[in-house]
């Protein structure tokens, strides 16, 4: 089975404008993004997918692979689709974050090994919840699991309620999941799911993988015990620059 990495990277960002090209100790982000892709036991290939110059010229200036896409995509999810219908010899495709610099290969890894399954359409990762701060930032979406270990749903808000118990005690009393934001397509299936229509759920929560849940798609969920580090705003990196 061959399978394709692809970090979509886009400079207009509305939060961090520039962000894949900032530096952190020495390198760019979009560089260590990549150079940790690369190090996967799991990825054919690895290639950053971008609609700025700048960004495309800066990868080929560290011996990565880029190419040019569209800059009309609303979500790295399409701008992998595209890159993807240039390479049908790939059978997977994964969709690496390009604002997790830090990002541990055995991560990466792990939701590629959810294909080994052949039912498997779509791929995730989590982590356990440690702490109420955590559970309570809206900012980091929460996964609830079925048995089958698949996602079958994602809020902002901590979900389920447990009734009877104050929401600071909730930890105590149910195992929360956060989503770690790496997606794994069939590479079939990554081309249906970027021609559906927006959904209620994805509106409301604005989660892009809501819109495939609400129309029947299932998403395999891996679990990870190691931490990621994302960046959104220059506020983060300040704090995960004092840290380094």
């Amino acid at each position: 089975m061959k399978i394709l990495g692809i970090i979509p990277a886009r400079y207009a960002s509305t939060r961090f404008p520039g962000k894949p090209l900032v530096d952190i100790a020495g390198k760019s982000m979009i560089q260590r993004v990549y150079e940790q892709a690369k190090k996967c036991a799991t990825l054919t290939e690895v290639i950053v997918a971008t609609d700025d110059e700048r960004i495309f010229n800066h990868v080929q200036q560290f011996g990565g692979v880029a190419v040019m896409t569209a800059d009309t995509h609303q979500s790295g999810t399409d701008r992998c689709a595209e890159v993807a219908q240039q390479h049908p010899e790939y059978q997977v495709i994964i969709n690496i974050q390009g604002d997790e610099p830090f990002i541990e290969p055995e991560q990466i890894d792990k939701v590629a090994s959810c294909f080994t399954e052949d039912g498997t359409q779509l791929a995730t990762l989590v982590k356990k919840i440690q702490t109420t701060e955590e559970l309570y930032n809206f900012s980091s979406p929460k996964v609830i699991l079925n048995k089958n270990s698949e996602a079958i749903y994602f809020s902002r808000s901590p979900l389920p309620h447990v009734r009877g118990h104050e929401p600071q005690q909730w930890l105590y009393h149910y195992t929360y999941y956060k989503h770690i934001g790496i997606y794994g397509y069939r590479s079939d299936i990554l081309q249906q799911v970027t021609l559906l229509p927006v959904s209620s759920l994805e509106k409301a929560e604005s989660l892009e993988q809501l819109r495939w849940i609400e129309n029947g798609y299932r998403i395999k969920v891996a679990e990870t015990e190691l931490e990621t580090y994302a960046i959104d705003t220059p506020e983060d990196l300040k704090k995960l620059l004092k840290s380094l």
